[in-house]
């Protein structure tokens, strides 16, 4: 359950006790309230990793796009750390008018992607995503297992689309070359992307 802390000493602690175990490194502000979420176990890591390794087969220079994991994405410049959040995959293309202060970005990427942990307050950042400019949103749920595709329209992000194992919808990005489809596997439901010119497929 989300606790709220109002003992600055309890505070003070808890921070010290995070950034003396590298545990802050997943630590969000939103609008000066810290938020601290649930740590990435191995599957999550997983994902992540294997969407970056597709994602890099296709923007491989940063002339072709920048691709990152966990960086942070502000609304302003100075003062980013009052108001940032931390996606799992982001994708900044060649023409984004966001700008890279190396510390963080100064608006949203063209594509991100958010895998959700319990607990997790992902959808709570739509909102956030939209006022920077992000133009597309990828939810990787895990419980239940599902895809959700958001895409920026009249300032709002909305749902453009769902794949689960129920219904494989394949989800078509506007914003970069891939398909993404929830198929069966195995030990758990895979992640399908497909480069939509070559066809070549990865699974997450």
């Amino acid at each position: 359950m989300p606790i709220l802390l109002t003992d600055p000493a309890t505070e003070e602690r808890m921070i010290a006790e995070r950034e003396s175990t590298d545990a802050h490194k997943w630590d969000e502000v939103w609008d000066g309230v810290l938020v601290m979420p649930t740590q990435p176990n191995t599957e999550h890591q997983i994902i992540q990793a294997r969407f970056l390794v597709a994602f890099a087969s296709v923007f491989p220079t940063e002339d072709d796009g920048v691709i990152c994991a966990g960086v942070n994405v502000s609304d302003r410049h100075p003062d980013w750390q009052e108001n940032f959040r931390c996606p799992d995959v982001v994708v900044y293309l060649p023409d984004t008018p966001a700008i890279n202060h190396d510390s963080h970005w100064m608006g949203g990427p063209d594509f991100l992607v958010e895998i959700i942990s319990p607990g997790d307050l992902a959808w709570d950042k739509l909102e956030f995503y939209a006022k920077v400019n992000t133009r597309e949103v990828l939810f990787v749920d895990r419980v239940p297992w599902c895809l959700e595709l958001y895409r920026l329209k009249d300032g709002v992000l909305k749902l453009a689309g769902e794949s689960n194992l129920a219904n494989p919808a394949v989800l078509t990005s506007e914003v970069i070359p891939f398909t993404f489809q929830l198929t069966p596997g195995s030990k758990r439901p895979l992640i399908q992307l497909t480069h939509t010119t070559t066809g070549q497929i990865w699974a997450a």
